[in-house]
């Protein structure tokens, strides 16, 4: 059985009013990191100064080992 090389990810959306500061922002998306082992993939700065993140992490499959 040959394995794709292309790596999976899943990902998480998260929205950031114009209400939140940038410190609560960068707390929320620490934590995620560190205790969710989610990566940052993409930002966006919407209009009205909404900001859309993208976190993705790795799938880890499991392998039958018989």
């Amino acid at each position: 059985m040959a394995r794709s090389s292309v790596r999976q990810y899943e990902y998480r959306i998260m929205t950031f009013g114009r209400e939140t500061s940038r410190r609560e922002s960068l707390q929320l998306l620490t934590e995620h990191a560190e205790y969710g082992h989610w990566e940052l993939a993409r930002t966006i700065l919407g209009m009205g100064g909404r900001r859309t993140v993208w976190l993705r992490r790795k799938i880890i499959r499991m392998q039958p080992t018989l």
